[in-house]
């Protein structure tokens, strides 16, 4: 298998592939606001923001970043279980936080569950720090 992989914008056309892939990827929760539409919405107020990983014309890796404004949110990161530990999700990651800093936002939030310790190590390795200090509420709408 190759190792070499194009990084580009994820758009609407790539969710079929890219809903398979969170689907079966560890640490990804998908629910009601997963669906195409809700992405098709999250992809337009954050355009060019996301990214998706491909080689060959597959999709092997994803990861949804958006922003509101002053502060950047990474969802949904997920690298195909063959591309994995090769820097893929690494340089997704950065491909993204590049795209934040261009529309100027100074600091990302990424989501991880509390039980996922390879997901907190993966943070932690590329500069990411564990915030103690609060927690998230939510409510359902």
């Amino acid at each position: 298998m190759s190792k070499e992989f194009k990084i580009r914008t994820f758009t609407i056309n790539d969710y079929e592939e890219v809903y398979e892939l969170w689907e079966h990827a560890e640490g990804v929760v998908l629910g009601s606001s997963d669906t195409k539409e809700r992405i098709h919405k999250y992809l337009i107020r954050n355009p060019d923001l996301s990214v998706v990983a491909s080689e060959g014309g597959r999709i092997i890796g994803a990861l949804l970043a958006g922003h509101d404004g002053r502060r950047g949110y990474l969802h949904h990161l997920a690298v195909h279980p063959d591309w994995q530990r090769n820097g893929l999700g690494k340089s997704l990651t950065e491909e993204a936080l590049k795209r934040l800093r261009e529309d100027e936002i100074e600091k990302c939030h990424v989501f991880v569950l509390n039980d996922n310790e390879k997901s907190d190590k993966f943070c932690e390795s590329i500069g990411f720090s564990k915030q103690t200090h609060f927690h998230v509420n939510s409510i359902n709408l």
